[in-house]
């Protein structure tokens, strides 16, 4: 009987919490713009970045700057304070309102085409690649092949694996040598030990290996697979990735700005 009434009182928690999480609410926005409208959905596995742009929006940060950076098969990147108002020509960057919270990255938010995320400074001024959520940038990309994401894969891999080998492998070659020819169980044992340090090693460090889902997303919609694991993706848009497509032909001039601007406002929405 006690252990029946434990069993019931997990399965009670356990249904409890999978209620409680089924029942977490889900942030959309509106983005509207001059050349059509993008709902975004916020992701809730980066919280820190959700909420600060939900408070962004609310405040009407975004409202009335620019589409300012825009790169065919890239990015469409907006939202600096210095694009507001600016003039045709003006060079645009980061803006005098940053707002810098730290980095959240889930290995299950990449990015696909239409995934809006965080910019950063770069590494030599941001050592801990902290986010600048006071604007965004959404991905536009291009689609990949199959071939070109393993090529991808060895291109950061291999050397890993090479390094790996210069540790584990390359100093013991002589008496791997020798013990081949005279004592292959020895030889053979040894080669185990020095392969699971390998493999033990190389699964630990930062290699890259493409998910199904990845995979699927990268082949089909695109994206840009290179970004991932260097800045947040906290959102995605579910409707109007046409809009991309519209933003992202635009003529733009040495600065990557469209010369037709593109007006930002962002509200909460269902």
């Amino acid at each position: 009987m006690r252990l029946f009434r434990l069993v019931f009182v997990f399965v009670f928690l356990f249904g409890e919490l999978t209620f409680l999480n089924a029942q977490k609410p889900v942030y959309y926005v509106l983005i509207k713009t001059n050349m059509g409208n993008m709902r975004v959905k916020l992701y809730n596995e980066t919280p820190g970045h959700r909420d600060r742009f939900l408070k962004l929006v609310n405040n009407g940060h975004y409202d009335g700057t620019l589409f300012y950076r825009v790169i065919k098969d890239f990015v469409i990147q907006g939202g600096s304070s210095d694009s507001r108002n600016a003039p045709p020509g003006k060079h645009i960057g980061y803006g005098s309102s940053s707002d810098i919270i730290s980095s959240e990255f889930v290995k299950s938010r990449f990015h696909k085409k239409g995934a809006i995320c965080a910019p950063r400074q770069p590494e030599d001024v941001n050592h801990f690649r902290m986010s600048d959520i006071s604007q965004f940038y959404i991905v536009y990309g291009r689609v990949y092949t199959n071939e070109e994401m393993d090529i991808m894969e060895k291109k950061v891999n291999n050397p890993i694996k090479k390094k790996l080998l210069e540790k584990y492998y390359y100093p013991k070659k002589e008496e791997l040598n020798r013990l081949k020819k005279e004592s292959p169980a020895d030889y053979n044992k040894l080669l185990r030990e020095i392969r699971s340090q390998v493999d033990f090693d190389f699964n630990l460090a930062d290699r890259l290996i493409f998910t199904p889902e990845q995979r699927e997303a990268y082949s089909t919609v695109g994206g840009l697979p290179e970004l991932d694991g260097d800045y947040t993706v906290f959102g995605e848009v579910v409707d109007g990735l046409d809009v991309i497509d519209k933003i992202g032909r635009l003529s733009t001039d040495k600065n990557d700005r469209p010369l037709t601007d593109v007006k930002i406002f962002i509200e909460e929405c269902d």
